[in-house]
């Protein structure tokens, strides 16, 4: 479900169309579910990873598609791609999308209306506990995929791993995330920083565009020192706006340096000449 403001929809509108999915769940005599947003876990990962997970093992999936937001409509596109048990819910100011608008949706009045979104719980727990005892007792229950025919369905594979190989990778999963947290934080107060790095992107693109223009399987410390004024570093500064970037012509010349450093060094070339290309370009 959408989570921040949407549609004229604030953070907090979803907030309470939250709690409401959750007393409906929860309503129900028969079976007790935990309730929880695909993106919530207890460890701490990557959440892309989790999200994927979750949809994947989730008994069912309650997926609130008003608004039609991007995340939302992608991750109901993997849970059916699993076929997996889904209700699909949204409100009554959201059109239906074209290739899940075949599947029931139950709606909600977007003014959170009480007396209809009484009504709405009701109609809510009982279409979940329905499609639950469905998906149960028939092996064969689909909710999307098998209308269509018969396709073999993607599954995750699952792998019994030691525990310290669990830890480790969760260590670097804490440590990829970290590390995100710390360069968002780094360049959002840092403009400087940011454009360094939005430069260094764009060199790095334009070498894989002249690799492509020119059809080399790949770069050598060669390719960047021949013909100065029609290669490489010719390439460079004819298609990258430097001072868009850097501070001086001289930070660009360094990036460049930089960014042929680690691209010889991928392509497991020898880079003893680097000292001849950078004085190619400060020439």
């Amino acid at each position: 479900m959408p989570i921040s403001a949407l549609d004229g929809c604030t953070a907090e509108h979803w907030t309470e169309v939250k709690h409401i999915i959750c007393d409906a769940v929860e309503s129900i005599a028969d079976l007790k579910f935990t309730v929880k947003l695909v993106s919530d876990e207890e460890d701490v990962g990557v959440i892309q990873k989790r999200i994927v997970q979750n949809i994947y093992n989730s008994d069912i999936i309650v997926c609130d598609v008003s608004g039609k937001n991007p995340n939302v409509m992608f991750e109901l596109g993997m849970r059916l791609a699993f076929d997996k048990p889904t209700v699909i819910v949204k409100d009554d100011k959201t059109d239906y999308a074209f290739d899940t608008g075949i599947i029931e949706h139950i709606t909600y009045p977007r003014d959170l209306r009480f007396a209809r979104i009484v009504a709405f719980k009701m109609a809510l727990a009982e279409k979940i506990l329905a499609t639950h005892r469905a998906a149960t007792n028939n092996p064969e229950h689909s909710t999307f995929l098998k209308n269509f025919g018969k396709f073999q369905v993607a599954s995750l594979s699952e792998t019994v791993v030691p525990a310290d190989k669990i830890i480790i990778e969760m260590l670097q999963d804490l440590h990829l995330e970290v590390a995100r947290l710390r360069r968002n934080n780094t360049t959002e107060s840092n403009p400087k920083l940011r454009s360094k790095i939005e430069g260094v992107q764009e060199i790095r693109k334009a070498l894989v565009e002249y690799r492509n223009q020119k059809s080399l399987s790949s770069l050598t410390t060669a390719d960047f020192i021949k013909d100065k004024s029609t290669g490489i570093i010719s390439y460079l500064g004819t298609s990258i706006d430097g001072s868009k970037y850097f501070e001086s012509q001289t930070e660009f010349h360094n990036a460049i340096v930089r960014v042929m450093n680690e691209t010889l060094r991928f392509e497991d070339i020898e880079s003893a000449s680097v000292r001849s290309v950078e004085a190619l370009i400060s020439d």
